[in-house]
């Protein structure tokens, strides 16, 4: 039989999911060599922390992710001649930065999230 009763991880974090998915994809993108189209999940990532109060834990960590990922678009930016593609020029260092920094913030989410079910059921 089915109720109306919303489920408590719905409840507690509806605008979140996207956010989560999100911080997951940077990493596969940047280690798929898709770093260019990264750009739109650390913007997602960047936005819902800045807009969903209960996610406000996680604006350091999304804002350390959007600094990871600006140095690395910067140098390709300013180069002279740069490369043709944002992966073939990423040092692999910034590209481990920046997968870090993703799976920091997706992880912290995880922990949060955990931690308000505890304390809501």
């Amino acid at each position: 039989m089915f109720t109306s009763t919303p489920r408590s991880d719905q409840e507690t974090y509806p605008a979140a999911r996207p956010v989560l998915i999100a911080a997951w994809a940077v990493p596969v993108l940047i280690v798929g060599q898709f770093a260019m189209v990264a750009i739109v999940a650390v913007t997602v990532v960047l936005i819902g922390t800045l807009r969903d109060a209960r996610l406000r834990p996680l604006r350091r960590w999304a804002a350390a992710l959007a600094v990871a990922y600006a140095v690395p678009l910067a140098i390709w930016t300013l180069r002279p001649e740069p490369a043709q593609s944002l992966s073939k020029d990423i040092h692999p260092l910034l590209a481990a930065l920046v997968v870090v920094a993703g799976s920091a913030v997706a992880l912290r989410h995880h922990l949060l999230r955990r931690r308000t079910q505890r304390t809501t059921g």
